[in-house]
């Protein structure tokens, strides 16, 4: 059964979801002191829907705009949060980056049709 959109993300869903490896997001929590995962019993750790969302926003602004570490940290010092949060959400970076603007809203697309098969297989 498929968890709801409210809940927390093992590093392993969390990893999966973002199309990452899971060391690559332990490597962004060294460098990204804005990414602070909740850490249970053995050190395991839960990422909250607003922990994916600014890890989507690094996600794109590294691997889809070409963004260096350096680049991010300046741009989360200057801009905040909100702007690795609308860069998640598939807000253009900069008006001469639509590299990947396209795969977002396909993921997008097929993230809503696999939540209403998931809804119309569990009746």
């Amino acid at each position: 059964m498929a968890k709801g959109p409210e809940a927390f993300r093992t590093i392993s869903e969390a990893a999966g979801e973002l199309g990452v490896p899971q060391h690559v997001l332990r490597f962004w929590e060294t460098k990204f002191a804005f990414i602070r995962p909740m850490k249970r019993a053995g050190g395991r750790r839960f990422y909250r829907p607003s922990d994916i969302a600014i890890l989507r926003g690094v996600r794109r602004l590294l691997h889809d705009e070409g963004y260096t570490l350096k680049g991010v940290q300046r741009l989360h010092r200057e801009e905040g949060l909100r702007r690795l949060l609308s860069a998640g959400e598939g807000r253009a970076a900069s008006p001469a980056s639509p590299r990947g603007a396209g795969l977002h809203e396909a993921l997008r697309d097929l993230e809503t049709a696999k939540q209403r098969l998931d809804a119309l297989l569990n009746i």
